[in-house]
């Protein structure tokens, strides 16, 4: 935690409460960035090793690569963009 103030949009919130993240106002946004980054990164290798496994079809893990990307599309942002957008003035 932080003296600093962060404001987070609703949509954001929204986002990261599906993945039961709910950051305060004086929580880094790099921390709930890393974090959730740390959770994509384990369904992106849970999804490697369930292909591996055969559980999922070939043809069909492109798309389940797509849907998961789009479900974790804020870290598209930068770190450096996610203190510059959320830092309260």
């Amino acid at each position: 935690m932080s003296d600093q103030l962060w404001r987070y949009p609703d949509e954001l919130c929204e986002l990261l409460k599906a993945h039961g993240v709910l950051p305060r106002p004086d929580t880094h946004p790099r921390m709930v960035r890393d974090y959730l980054s740390g959770l994509y990164r384990f369904e992106i290798r849970r999804l490697r090793d369930q292909r591996r496994a055969g559980t999922i079809p070939k043809a069909e893990y492109i798309g389940h690569v797509i849907e998961l990307r789009k479900k974790y599309i804020s870290l598209s942002l930068t770190p450096d963009e996610w203190e510059t957008a959320f830092r309260v003035q």
